[in-house]
Order: C-alpha cells, then structure tokens, then sequence
C-alpha cells in the first residue's frame, strides 16, 4: 500500500527524550510523515491538529506534565483510539501499567529499549488494518445511490474485509491462515449436518461460518512474546492473552461497514464469546448454559478440537483418539452435553480435515 497516496499517512511520536524520538522517526520515514511532540499536552495538540491525518501514535510512558496513561485516557474520551491505533512504548514493564494500558484501549505495548525490525512489523501490521478500514469506508462513500449496486458492493467490501483481517491474524501467527480456515469448515459441517443447524437458512449458515474466521481477530492486538511464546505463558501473560476476545469485538465494533454487515451480530459474539464454557468457568463474561449462543458454542468446540489435532509453537499435534478423550472428559472445559452428542455424529467427517497431520 503506497502511504503518500492515503491522507491519513502521519505518525506522531509523544516522546520526551529527543533521542528517542529520532530513533523511533528513522524507523518508519521512508513511508510516513513523522511528526514529534516532546510530552503530553503537546501530543494531544498535536492529535487535535493533525487527527485526520494520523495513521498511528508511538507514546512514551513516563513524561513530564501529563504521562502516557494519562494520554491515553484523553484520547479515549475524544474518540481517538477508536480511529487511530496508539502503542505504548516503555522501559516499565509493572503488570498494573500494562493491563490498565491495554484497559483503555492501547493497541500494543512495545517494551524499551526498542528493536526497529520488531517494532516496524508490529505496528506496520496494525496501520495496515486501519488504513484498509479507513480506505474501505472511503470507497462506500463514493457508491452509487441505486440499492440494487449498493447492497452488491457492499458485500464484496464486507467479504474483502473479513479476508483483509484474516490476512493481519496471518502475519502475527503464522498458524492462524489454515487455522481459520478450518474452524469455517467446521462450523458449516455442525450446522448443515446436525440438530444445531435446525431452523437455520442456508444465508445464515454461510454467515455464521463466514463470521467463524474471525474468532480470534483481537489476537492480532496480543504481543508477539505472547502471541509466539513457546512455553507455558505466566499468569500475567495468560490474563493479557484472555484479552484477545474483548478486544476482538472492540476491533469488530470499531468498524462502521462491518456493523451494517448481516453477519456483524455472529462475528462480534463468536469473536467475544468462543472461550465461554457451558459451566460459567469460562471467559470472559462467565456465561453459563444457553447464555451462550449456539454459534459461539460450536466455534468454541471447534477451536479446541483444531487446538488439540494441530502443531502449535508450544506442542505436537495429538492423535486423534487422545484428543477426544481429552474433549469427553472435560480436559479443556465443559462443553453441552447436547453439542459432544451432535459433534460425535459429524467428528469422522471433520477428522477428513487433519488426515495428512494426524
């Protein structure tokens, strides 16, 4: 994507310490502008200037005058993290500071002393999903008033959106392209060959496998030291990745086309939901029983049975009868009754699925 050709193609750096500054601007001036501001009150001048041209904001944590939670705070009352991605850049790494950063809506936490290659990929992978929601909103704007080539449109975009967000989860987690992939398939097979599909149209069983594929959009917020960790990640780490379904339906909401589209209500509930179990010990609204949709249900044991019989960067791939020994006896939460009894009639069929891996 050629930044000089978008308006939004601007990077502010809040950053006390000059050197820092310059660091961070040689990063990423070959494609953006950068601009600076030297603590907080001026950072948020600078936004209220030059907000529709922002692409992204690098914010230094400790400042004088006003810090970077403080920062973040007033631009989530302005509206701003809605529309621009902030990342946090600090030397601290406390677990209050970070999980209240990741509260107010930060995008990423990049930890000092930075490494460009690393924070380049990071938030270049970010400004790219923005500047295709922005670019996308653009375009329907420009449609044509006839509803027929509207509606048509719109659904192309929607699809193009969806595949785009797919595509960032991809070069986070390079699992996630086939990963997916699979949960879609999976859904579509519970839905079109069980009791859970009963009174579901064809439309909306394609919409609800279609909103399947993004059940894990807000891992593409998750640090990479979390996201790729090859061992057992720290109770700290593991309440920072739980985030990932919140922040999945914040990015979903945060969409205005992806709100008009028919299957924003599956996308948005499977996005927040697919980790709830069916004894409330899940997250993260502990939902109990049938508080939890019937979509969010079958993607929830889809994305465990995909967890289980694939290679992840932390283990092999299970067999398959130790991994529905492990899904029957409750080894990774409880799951409906009703749904193990209709998933046992299709997992032959899904089994199809890993047949070269398993």
């Amino acid at each position: 994507m050629k930044q000089q050709d978008m308006n939004f193609n601007t990077i502010l750096i809040i950053d006390d310490d000059q050197v820092n500054r310059k660091i961070l601007a040689k990063i990423f001036l070959k494609s953006y502008v950068i601009r600076e501001a030297a603590n907080g009150k001026e950072g948020l001048a600078e936004v209220m200037k030059n907000r529709q041209q922002l692409c992204a904001i690098l914010l230094d944590m400790v400042m004088p005058e006003m810090n970077g939670l403080e920062v973040l705070r007033r631009l989530k009352k302005m509206k701003v993290l809605e529309e621009i991605p902030v990342f946090l850049i600090t030397a601290e790494h406390a677990g209050e500071v970070v999980r209240e950063a990741y509260r107010l809506g930060v995008m990423d936490v990049i930890a000092k002393p930075v490494v460009p290659y690393v924070v380049q990929r990071r938030v270049q992978s970010i400004i790219e999903l923005f500047v295709t929601r922005k670019h996308m909103h653009n375009v329907i704007e420009m449609q044509s008033s006839e509803l027929v080539q509207q509606a048509e449109r719109i659904a192309r975009l929607n699809r193009g959106m969806i595949e785009a967000l797919s595509a960032a989860i991809e070069f986070r987690n390079e699992e996630s392209g086939e990963h997916v992939n699979r949960i879609a398939t999976i859904t579509k097979i519970m839905l079109e060959n069980t009791d859970f599909g009963e009174g579901l149209s064809p439309q909306e069983i394609d919409n609800i496998s279609l909103a399947a594929i993004m059940h894990d959009v807000g891992k593409i917020v998750i640090p990479d030291a979390i996201l790729t960790k090859p061992g057992k990640l720290t109770p700290e780490e593991y309440e920072i990745m739980k985030t990932h379904t919140t922040q999945g339906g914040v990015l979903l909401k945060s969409i205005p086309q992806m709100k008009e589209s028919e299957i924003y209500e599956y996308a948005w509930d499977i996005a927040c939901h697919h980790h709830e179990r069916w004894d409330g010990n899940g997250y993260p609204d502990h939902l109990c029983g049938d508080e939890i949709s019937l979509w969010a249900q079958i993607v929830s044991l889809a994305d465990v049975y995909d967890a289980l019989s694939s290679p992840r960067v932390y283990k092999k791939a299970f067999p398959r009868n130790k991994v529905l020994e492990i899904i029957w006896s409750g080894g990774c939460g409880v799951f409906n009754p009703q749904l193990l009894n209709c998933f046992s009639t299709v997992e032959e069929q899904i089994s199809e699925i890993y047949r070269p891996t398993i």
